[in-house]
């Protein structure tokens, strides 16, 4: 974790100082919503408005001084009019417990110059009022971002569906289709992007975006936009687009299911849209044997790998899965939105009639028996991988005698 200084501090509270004139409006409103709600979710799970004093965490004392904020500046008023339904931006400034909370219509201007705006020598001042010297920020270990404590906070706050029921047929019929491999669910991207209509497996749940409002700058000059984001458990939820990525990237075991209809299997070349589950490779043995030297044109590795397939063949003199000698890329397929493990078990089935019976010692005195090699040309690898892209390689079935592909009678 990044140590969090008085620049930060300043940063983090500047979001609530009066715009310069020509200032875009959407994009402030949504800073200042986004940091009017966290003040509201803090009271939620304390049950408490937040409180000055070095005895209380940081993140609260900066709750505490940008509600001060909040309360003193009309525009902020304004802004968050109708959506303070605690009566938080009139409560009394004793910050008594949250459930005492009473409306009191003289806002709160502690600490505010005489035209409303605080300068930063009176910000200065009332941190070091609520225990905040700069040299003790500096020091502090550990400290989760604002980021970071946003995308939790975010996270966390699920509200019921109100219209739950909508949905259930769809979420029961994804459920169907993964079932019987009519969707795929493949790896989620890094911060890979997302769009109404988009369906994810988080925590275990299936995740639908409902829903992607308007798009604004966040604090980092970044886009973001606010989506609806329903859940298959009966809740939903208001967050942010990069909240929900950065939950995705956190949970390892994220998903994104795909669409029905995802097009060609695989291709040549990688298209827009697409997302990439892994490759075919083709490979040719370099190996000295007799056998292979003689059958080199027709010796073929099929195999398949989700990263990258150089890598995957480095050391293949040293494995016994690829002949214990180097290899010759022949060709590679890219794989989009497939289950790579039952491909590859196809392919294997289709020309099993032309595997490579052969068995080998391992480095360490073991018997390996190479299971990917077929005696194969690779224009037919190349024919059977069209058939499997147009979904009639049912219709066929490999001849090792005359080395073709025969239509099934």
């Amino acid at each position: 974790m990044s140590e969090m200084d008085l620049d930060e501090l300043y940063s983090e509270l500047s979001d609530f100082a009066k715009p310069a004139k020509g200032e875009a409006g959407s994009a402030k409103q949504q800073r200042i919503i986004a940091g009017f709600e966290e003040i509201e979710r803090f009271c939620e799970e304390h049950g408490r408005l937040p409180q000055h004093g070095e005895g209380h965490d940081i993140f609260e004392r900066i709750y505490a001084v940008r509600l001060d904020r909040l309360r003193a500046l009309p525009e902020c008023r304004e802004i968050l009019q109708g959506r303070d339904t605690r009566g938080l931006l009139r409560a009394n400034a004793t910050h008594d417990s949250f459930s005492s909370v009473q409306e009191d219509e003289t806002p709160y201007h502690a600490g505010v110059a005489s035209d409303g705006i605080p300068s930063d020598d009176e910000l200065a001042a009332e941190l070091a009022a609520a225990g905040l010297r700069g040299s003790d920020i500096a020091q502090l270990q550990h400290v989760r971002t604002r980021e970071e404590i946003r995308a939790a906070e975010e996270i966390a706050k699920r509200n019921p569906c109100p219209d739950y029921e909508t949905f259930r047929p769809l979420f029961e019929k994804i459920r169907r289709e993964l079932k019987t491999g009519e969707r795929q669910s493949v790896k989620f991207k890094d911060n890979a992007e997302v769009r109404k209509g988009d369906l994810f497996i988080l925590d275990g749940q299936t995740v639908l975006v409902a829903d992607i409002g308007e798009e604004f700058m966040n604090d980092y000059g970044r886009p973001d936009c606010r989506l609806r984001v329903v859940y298959d458990n009966g809740t939903e939820s208001d967050l942010l687009v990069r909240s929900l990525q950065r939950a995705l990237n956190k949970d390892k075991t994220s998903r994104r299911i795909t669409e029905p209809d995802y097009g060609p299997l695989f291709s040549g070349e990688e298209e827009e849209g697409d997302l990439t589950t892994g490759y075919i490779y083709v490979l040719r043995s370099k190996s000295e044997h007799p056998f292979v030297v003689e059958n080199h044109k027709v010796l073929h590795k099929i195999g398949v790998t989700g990263g990258d397939v150089q890598r995957r063949v480095a050391n293949a003199k040293k494995d016994p899965t690829y002949l214990l000698a180097d290899v010759e890329m022949v060709g590679t397929f890219q794989l989009a939105n497939i289950n790579r493990k039952k491909l590859e078990a196809l392919l294997h089935k289709f020309f099993g009639p032309a595997r490579l019976d052969i068995e080998l010692m391992d480095r360490f005195g073991g018997q390996v028996e190479p299971r990917e090699w077929f005696l194969v040309p690779f224009t037919v690898i190349e024919e059977v991988m069209e058939k499997i892209k147009t979904g009639c390689i049912g219709e066929y079935r490999y001849d090792p005698m005359t080395a073709e592909i025969v239509k099934v009678k």
